[in-house]
């Protein structure tokens, strides 16, 4: 009993150290790109432009590809249901309601971070194994106002525009 207490005791305080690590970094971001250029300090708009054209152009020839399959795959599988009930009319309007709503969305944000997070998170893993992290820090650049920020303003205005994108396939 008592070794149950002390898992249990150790996942809660570890739950706590990373809650407090996370919200530490949504307070670091949210002031790198949102107060910081108010005050002056500068944004990296050619960083994010680049994380744009990474993160999100060249995402949308794949959106594009698995949203008209997976639309054309519930239309065929609507259809031949809707068939039994003489119901064939509404397989349009089904399928522009289905995808609009739900897998359009869904799908592109699987997509994304399938695709792009998984580069993120392996371009800051090197970062971090080379010690190219350390270096920024010693060289007193702040490393989410340096890698994190243009990465996820990137990520807010990209992944909407991808959704629309794959609402109109």
């Amino acid at each position: 009993m008592e070794t149950i207490l002390i898992y249990l005791g150790k996942w809660a305080i570890s739950i706590k150290n990373d809650s407090k690590k996370i919200l530490g970094l949504i307070n670091s971001f949210t002031y790198w790109a949102f107060v910081a250029p108010i005050k002056g300090k500068g944004l990296r708009f050619k960083e994010t432009v680049h994380q744009m054209v990474r993160i999100g152009y060249q995402a949308v020839p794949l959106v594009f590809l698995i949203s008209f399959f997976i639309g054309l795959i519930m239309a065929m599988q609507s259809a031949y249901q809707l068939r039994k009930f003489g119901a064939e009319i509404y397989v349009a309007d089904l399928v522009a309601v289905s995808v609009t709503r739900e897998l359009g969305p869904l799908l592109t944000a699987i997509i994304v971070a399938a695709r792009s997070g998984s580069s993120i998170a392996a371009e800051i893993g090197t970062m971090r194994v080379s010690e190219e992290i350390d270096a920024l820090v010693s060289l007193a650049i702040n490393p989410i106002k340096f890698l994190v920020v243009p990465k996820l303003l990137a990520l807010m205005i990209v992944l909407p525009c991808l959704t629309v994108l794959s609402d109109l396939v």
